[in-house]
């Protein structure tokens, strides 16, 4: 039994307990032999109406967060890239605040996370062409560009009025609660999955550099404008979804080539999955820790996050050596 049989069939259990212990966990808390044989109005109004739209939301949210730390350390070439750390997530989630203080909802909420996804991966691109792709200078832009738009969004929570601001400073945090199922995010998801392995044969041979890449016929300029479209869009629709979720995109990826090899048609599948499981069992763990309360599911997946990232960083380590 190879490696890659194992971690497929280990993410399938993780996949399956993750989405029905979602469904069945929370303040009420109720079993599917309850919801399939006993016809509790109760309990299908909570199952139809709340819990099924929140752990599908949660699980794309989690898989575009993933994809979109896959692509960008493929674009940037930089294995610690990042929505969260390189200030993606923090324009978006920037312009998404704007939007909401002016008024704007549903799919403009989105285009505007978008924006401001565009800009600052596109921003990073032209400095990283300019550098040679230098990692430090990368991470260096990326930490002062998330620093800027923190301050920005500091100065829009201080100016917004005080009876939305609980709820914009709980969605900052990653909030998922009173969300609706959103079909647009999940055919983002799906369409850009299905681009993602259309196009894999292309992502692995810029893995290897752009001159290999072009020496071997591969149109490295249109792949990166994809690359830099798609990873904007899952950012973006994942924030707008569920507010600024780290860590995702920073170590799920890293677990995906372990597993899965340095082969996009495996790994990028591999990567939404197991990121889709991560953030939903973070949301099932900040809707049941201090029920009926609920935590932050951003809070959650960094206390997650935190010390697996400082495993991989000694993992990392200790193999260079």
């Amino acid at each position: 039994m190879t490696l890659k049989f194992r971690a497929s069939f280990i993410l399938f259990l993780l996949v399956l307990f993750s989405l029905l212990l979602s469904l069945a966990k929370g303040s009420l808390s109720f079993s599917l032999y309850q919801l399939l044989f006993h016809q509790n109005t109760e309990i299908n109004a909570i199952f139809f109406k709340l819990r099924l739209a929140r752990t599908v939301n949660a699980f794309v949210s989690g898989g575009l967060l993933a994809l979109a730390g896959s692509l960008m350390q493929l674009l940037l070439k930089n294995p610690l890239a990042d929505p969260y750390v390189l200030g993606i997530s923090g324009s978006a989630a920037f312009l998404t605040l704007l939007a909401m203080l002016s008024g704007l909802s549903g799919y403009l909420l989105t285009g505007s996370a978008w924006l401001g996804s565009l800009f600052t991966v596109g921003f990073i691109l032209l400095l990283a062409r300019k550098h040679q792709w230098q990692t430090h200078t990368l991470l260096l832009v990326g930490i002062a560009l998330a620093c800027a738009f923190s301050a920005g969004i500091s100065l829009l929570l201080l100016l917004s009025p005080e009876r939305s601001l609980h709820t914009m400073l709980f969605w900052l945090t990653g909030d998922l609660s009173g969300t609706q199922f959103s079909l647009f995010s999940s055919l983002v998801l799906l369409i850009g999955i299905g681009i993602c392995i259309i196009l894999a044969p292309g992502f692995d041979l810029m893995g290897r550099g752009e001159y290999q890449a072009k020496a071997l016929g591969l149109a490295y300029k249109p792949y990166m404008l994809i690359l830099f479209l798609l990873s904007s869009l899952f950012t973006a629709t994942a924030v707008t979804q569920a507010g600024c979720i780290g860590f995702v995109g920073l170590i799920v990826p890293h677990f995906a080539r372990y597993f899965m090899g340095y082969y996009h048609r495996y790994n990028l599948p591999f990567s939404l999955l197991l990121g889709g499981s991560l953030v939903t069992l973070a949301d099932t763990l900040a809707r049941t820790l201090i029920a009926p309360e609920q935590l932050p599911v951003g809070i959650i997946m960094v206390l997650l996050g935190v010390p697996v990232f400082i495993w991989l960083l000694q993992h990392d380590m200790h193999s260079s050596h």
